[in-house]
């Protein structure tokens, strides 16, 4: 009999340890064993990378999927091919830009039958907290969503409106209750205001890095308050960078991430009419990118996830105050961040720290995160000395859009196993649901 399914061989696997030269051997859909690299073993396929890595496969927890409702800005099918093209294995869909909302469990339910047969990567769950569904959160929480996504200033879509300061306490309160972690959109509406023109300087203008710095200190403060685990969304200002290292130093239980195209992207080059960069918050100056790297570094900022926020190509009309706002770059994260950390001498560790194993414990899912026994056999191949010139029409997101069209990227995913098995078209993904 055959003993393993799977052995993946690497002089470079990255593990909880650091790497290591190893024989990754896969039975079922979970890791059974870390052998010697060169140990003979008995498996119905054998692979040897030799000298390119092998990384776990990534956990993206901020994706906009948009199905059911808004599908043609991007669905389950479109995104998980993406996901898996770029090493990202499970994502968790956020619960706006859908429609309805996943504000309820029965609005859950429509996501979940959205979902099924499609996914091509494992897909779970956040649901939303807005004005009025106070009641919905523990239902929700209990059928398994891995925590509440809310809004501090409007979220650009009418159905999911933000919450005012007395309705975030209350969120807390309710959250605390049970345990459950709530995810936060931080800018002070109070600091925001309308473009003053359609350029882009106009448009960073308008959304100062004071407004997240004001909204993050106004969380911190709540989460303090009422004992709630929180999170904050892509972190683009390093303004509040300190408000942060104070409240995690002090003992709230606060984290937060940041995203690629804040870590890659700069102001001063985006160009005028090119609003595939627009985002909100927005992409920052080259010296604020450079303190957000040096968050990621003393751990003040633990995850760097994606904030995929597509839309069709008419929607990004040439004018920075009136195009849509969202980056999509789900295939592309890892490349992009790798090739600005190893350009700043930061390791495949550091990168899977951020982009796989933070986020798997954010979101609570177990057997993610890591190349360890008993763990999920979710593998990718990577070749990170190989170039990777970008053409949104080749990418596998529903539209063809993104800031990093032309740019070539360093490192290149050759191989995603999800669960033992090669992503090869066929859908074999599944749907996560509570072991919070």
């Amino acid at each position: 009999m055959t003993v393993h399914d799977l052995v993946v061989r690497s002089r470079r696997v990255v593990t909880p340890e650091g790497e290591r030269a190893a024989a990754v051997a896969v039975r079922g859909e979970r890791v059974q064993a870390l052998y010697d690299y060169a140990e003979p073993l008995d498996a119905a396929e054998d692979i040897d990378l030799r000298d390119l890595p092998l990384l776990p496969g990534l956990v993206d927890t901020h994706v906009h999927v948009n199905e059911p409702g808004r599908t043609h800005w991007e669905g389950f099918a479109s995104a998980t091919r993406a996901a898996a093209a770029g090493g990202v294995t499970t994502i968790v869909d956020m619960p706006l830009n859908s429609l309805p909302p996943t504000v309820s469990v029965e609005a859950l339910e429509a996501k979940l039958r959205a979902a099924r047969g499609q996914c091509h990567v494992d897909v779970a769950f956040w649901g939303g907290a807005v004005p009025g569904n106070l009641k919905e959160l523990r239902p929700l929480h209990e059928r398994g969503v891995r925590g509440f996504k809310c809004f501090m200033s409007p979220s650009g879509v009418e159905e999911f409106p933000p919450l005012a300061t007395a309705e975030l306490r209350a969120v807390l309160t309710e959250v605390a209750g049970f345990g459950g972690l709530v995810v936060v959109h931080a800018e002070d509406p109070e600091l925001l205001a309308e473009p003053g023109g359609p350029t882009y300087r106009e448009f960073l203008e308008s959304r100062p890095g004071a407004a997240e710095r004001s909204a993050v200190a106004r969380v911190v403060a709540l989460a303090a308050e009422t004992g709630a685990r929180v999170h904050i969304l892509h972190v683009s200002s390093a303004e509040c960078l300190d408000v942060l290292a104070r409240a995690q130093a002090d003992g709230v239980a606060v984290t937060a991430e940041t995203c690629p195209h804040y870590l890659t992207l700069e102001a001063e080059q985006v160009p005028e009419g090119r609003t595939a960069y627009k985002c909100c918050p927005p992409i920052r100056s080259r010296a604020n990118r450079e303190l957000l790297w040096d968050g990621l570094a003393h751990g003040v900022l633990s995850s760097v996830v994606s904030d995929h926020s597509p839309s069709p190509a008419d929607l990004k009309v040439p004018d920075f105050a009136a195009a849509w706002g969202g980056v999509a770059s789900l295939q592309l994260g890892l490349s992009a961040v790798w090739t600005e950390a190893a350009r700043r001498g930061h390791t495949l560790a550091d990168v899977v720290r951020w982009m796989s194993s933070a986020p798997a414990a954010l979101a609570a899912i177990p057997g993610k995160g890591a190349i360890r026994p008993g763990g999920d056999a979710d593998l990718v191949a990577f070749d990170p000395d190989a170039d990777n010139p970008v053409d949104a029409a080749r990418l596998h997101h529903r539209n063809p859009v993104t800031p990093y069209h032309g740019r070539v990227l360093k490192g290149a995913v050759l191989t995603t196993w999800l669960r033992g098995r090669p992503v090869d078209g066929e859908p074999h993904g599944r749907l996560i649901l509570g072991e919070q």
